[in-house]
C-alpha cells in the first residue's frame, strides 16, 4: 500500500489498483469447462494413430453393444405380445363370445321351456341354469382381467348387474306360466325384449372391444423390429470399415478380436430376421386360420341361437308382435327375425367352410349345414301348421312332443358347430405357439453375443494398440 493525503479528512491507506500477474503481464484467463477440454483432448488424440484406434474401439465397442440391447428390448416386447395372442387376447375373446352364446342359449332355454310348460324337461330347465351360471362366471373372469373404468369393465358392470334382473322376469314368467295365467307371456316378452335390445348388444360390444385388443396385440407381435436391423446393418458396416482401415495400414487380412465381433453381429442379425420371419409366419397362420374362423363360427353360433329364439317366440306371443316392412307389408316380427337368423347362419356356414383349411375343419361345418336344411324344412311345416290355425301341431313340431322336431335339427347344428370351434381352436393354438416359441431364448442370446462382440472389438483394437508401446 502507498500512503496518500487528503485536505479533508488527512492521510489515508488505499490499496494501488492491481494491473495484472507480478511482473505486469496480461491477466489470467478463467479456466475452460471440463467438456470443453476433453473435446480438446479428444481432438488432439485424434491426431495420433494410438489415439485414433482408442476412438474406433471405443465406437465399435458402443455400437455392438447397442445393437444387442435394442435387439433385446424389441424382441421382448414382440416375445410378450406373442404370448399375449395366445394366453390373454384370444382367450378373452373367447370367453366374450361364450358370454354371448351363453346369453342367447339362455333365452332360447327360457322360451323352449316356456312353451313346454308343465310339459318342460328337467334337462331343458338344466341347460337354462346351466347357460345362466356360465355367463356369471365368464363375467367375473372377464372383469378380473380387465382394466378398472375401461369400456370392457363398464360393459362388464352392466351385463352383470342385468343378468339378475333378467332372471327375474324368466322366473316369474314360468311361474304365471305353471299357473295358467296369461301374463307369464307378457313377463316373458319383457325378458327377451332385453336380452335382445339391451344385454346382448353389451355383450357383442364386449366381444367386439377384446376382438380389437386380440387384433391389436397380433399387430405388436408381428411388426419388424427395424431399430434393431438398422443398427445391426450399421454395426456391421462400421466392422468391415475398421477391418479394412487395419488391412491398408498393416496389410493383415484378419484381425481375430474384429473378426469375432463381426461374427456375433452377423448371428444376431440372422437369428433376429430368421426367428421373427417364422414368428411373423406362425401368428399369421393363427390368423388366418385359427382366429378367422373362430370369429366366423361364433357369428354362425349366434345366428342359430337367435333364430331358435325367434321360432320360439312366434309360438308364444302368437303374432301379437308384427313388423311392417319397405315395402308395407305387416309380418309377425319373430317369424321375420327366423328368416333374417336362418339366412345369416347360411352365409356364415359357408364362409366357415372357405376358410377351413383341412377336412377336419370342413366336415363338421358340412354337417351343421345338412342339419340347417332339414330344420328350415321342419320349420316351413310348423309354419303352416300355425298359419292354418293348428297351433299345438306346430308347437309339438318345434319343442319336442312330434316325431321330427326342429330341436333336434337346432341340437345338431349347435353340436356340429361346438365340434368345428374346438378343431379351430386347436389350429389357432399350435400355429400361435410354433410362431412364439421361434423367439424363444432371443433376446437372451442376443445381450450375450452382444457383449461377447463387444469385447472382440476392444482385444482386437488393443491388440493393434500394443505394437505402439
Amino acid at each position: 500500500p502507498a500512503w496518500s493525503t487528503s485536505n479533508a479528512s488527512g492521510p489515508t491507506c488505499a490499496p494501488k489498483a492491481s494491473s495484472g500477474p507480478k511482473g505486469g503481464g496480461p491477466p489470467t484467463p478463467p479456466r475452460r469447462t471440463a467438456f470443453a477440454e476433453g473435446f480438446d483432448q479428444l481432438r488432439a488424440a485424434a491426431t495420433t494413430e494410438p489415439g485414433r484406434l482408442r476412438i474406433i474401439g471405443a465406437l465399435l465397442a458402443a455400437l455392438v453393444v447397442a445393437f444387442g440391447a435394442v435387439t433385446a428390448w424389441q424382441m421382448t416386447d414382440r416375445s410378450s405380445a406373442a404370448d399375449d395372442v395366445v394366453n390373454r387376447s384370444q382367450p378373452l375373446s373367447s370367453d366374450a363370445a361364450d358370454i354371448y352364446r351363453s346369453l342367447a342359449d339362455a333365452n332360447t332355454a327360457a322360451a323352449s321351456g316356456y312353451l313346454a310348460g308343465l310339459q318342460e324337461k328337467p334337462a331343458m330347465r338344466e341347460g337354462y341354469e346351466k347357460d345362466i351360471r356360465t355367463a356369471a362366471a365368464k363375467l367375473v373372469k372377464a372383469a378380473a382381467n380387465s382394466e378398472p373404468g375401461s369400456t370392457s369393465a363398464n360393459t362388464i358392470a352392466d351385463l352383470s348387474r342385468l343378468l339378475p334382473e333378467y332372471k327375474g322376469l324368466v322366473e316369474t314368467a314360468r311361474a304365471n306360466n305353471r299357473q295358467g295365467y296369461p301374463v307369464g307371456g307378457a313377463y316373458l316378452r319383457a325378458a327377451n325384449e332385453m336380452m335382445q335390445q339391451n344385454m346382448l348388444p353389451k355383450a357383442e360390444k364386449l366381444y367386439q372391444t377384446e376382438n380389437q385388443r386380440l387384433r391389436d396385440d397380433y399387430a405388436d407381435a408381428k411388426s419388424f423390429p427395424w431399430a434393431a436391423a438398422g443398427l445391426g446393418i450399421v454395426a456391421l458396416a462400421a466392422l468391415a470399415w475398421a477391418q479394412h482401415r487395419n488391412y491398408q495400414r498393416t496389410n493383415r487380412v484378419l484381425n481375430h478380436g474384429l473378426v469375432t465381433a463381426t461374427a456375433t453381429s452377423v448371428v444376431i442379425l440372422l437369428w433376429l430376421t430368421v426367428s421373427h420371419t417364422v414368428a411373423r409366419a406362425g401368428l399369421n397362420d393363427s390368423y388366418d386360420h385359427g382366429v378367422r374362423s373362430l370369429d366366423v363360427l361364433h357369428q354362425a353360433r349366434i345366428a342359430s341361437l337367435t333364430a331358435r329364439s325367434d321360432e320360439n317366440l312366434t309360438l308364444v306371443r302368437r303374432g301379437a308382435d308384427t313388423k311392417t316392412l319397405a315395402d308395407d307389408r305387416v309380418v309377425d316380427a319373430y317369424e321375420w327375425g327366423y328368416d333374417q337368423q336362418i339366412d345369416q347362419l347360411g352365409k356364415a356356414l359357408d364362409r366357415a367352410e372357405n376358410l377351413a383349411d383341412d377336412s377336419a375343419g370342413k366336415k363338421p361345418v358340412q354337417d351343421a349345414n345338412g342339419f340347417m336344411e332339414i330344420w328350415k324344412d321342419r320349420h316351413g311345416i310348423a309354419r303352416d301348421d300355425n298359419n292354418s290355425g293348428n297351433y299345438q301341431a306346430a308347437r309339438d313340431r318345434v319343442i319336442g312332443a312330434a316325431k321330427e322336431p326342429t330341436s333336434v335339427c337346432f341340437d345338431n347344428v349347435d353340436k356340429a358347430l361346438a365340434t368345428a370351434l374346438t378343431h379351430e381352436r386347436n389350429e389357432f393354438e399350435q400355429a400361435a405357439n410354433d410362431g412364439r416359441g421361434s423367439l424363444t431364448g432371443l433376446p437372451t442370446g442376443a445381450a450375450v453375443l452382444a457383449v461377447l462382440g463387444a469385447a472382440g472389438a476392444v482385444l482386437g483394437i488393443g491388440r493393434r494398440l500394443s505394437e505402439y508401446r
